[in-house]
């Protein structure tokens, strides 16, 4: 059925979805028919991946993680343990709303923290990182760290991960760890 791939015998995958070459699927997940994973991807224990969600290249979904229809999650994205992506702002279990799912968008690179909780409709761009715990309920920049109940920003991150020094906006930041530079300019950050 799929080529180069690999399926525990405990994962459950449904007949109509799509899993690039090189991925990995692992003890007890689900993968329901219309689901995309792309190339080289590591779905974790227990992970339900349902009709609609569109993954990238190289993503690595962890342990115990559900990721529901209207999801597109872009190439080289970390979710952590038990992060939560809602898909109904006004869920009630008497009402029928499947034709009211609203799009969430994980940018390129982006990381999601362990428990971290993503309201649907917003937009994580590229390199992000949301910390654990958080709880997003708007959109997060490129490169933005945040972290909180509600999420607030505290600061930047670097391609590579790590947090940028704090710099008076004219200044140009440089990672400690890999030496890239980035500059802040209004509400977003520029790669120099």
């Amino acid at each position: 059925m799929f080529e180069n791939i690999f399926v525990h015998k405990t994962a459950i995958i449904d007949e109509g979805c799509t899993i690039g070459s090189g991925s990995k699927i692992w003890h007890f997940s689900h993968i329901m028919a219309g689901a995309q994973i792309g190339n080289d991807c590591t779905v974790g224990q227990n992970v339900f991946i349902g009709d609609g969600v569109r993954m990238g290249n190289r993503v690595k979904v962890q342990n115990s993680v559900s990721l529901y229809g209207g999801l597109e999650i872009e190439d080289d994205v970390f979710l952590g343990p038990s992060c939560v992506f809602t898909n109904i702002k006004t869920p009630r279990a008497f009402i029928n709303r499947h034709d009211k799912f609203v799009s969430t968008f994980i940018g390129k690179g982006a990381s999601i923290g362990a428990n971290a909780t993503i309201i649907c409709g917003v937009r994580i761009d590229n390199y992000a990182m949301i910390g654990a715990g958080a709880v997003v309920s708007k959109s997060v920049p490129a490169h933005a760290l945040v972290i909180g109940v509600p999420a607030v920003q505290k600061g930047w991150v670097c391609i590579c991960g790590m947090v940028l020094p704090d710099t008076s906006p004219e200044e140009v930041m440089q990672c400690a760890e890999c030496r890239a530079q980035y500059k802040v300019k209004g509400s977003a950050i520029l790669v120099l």
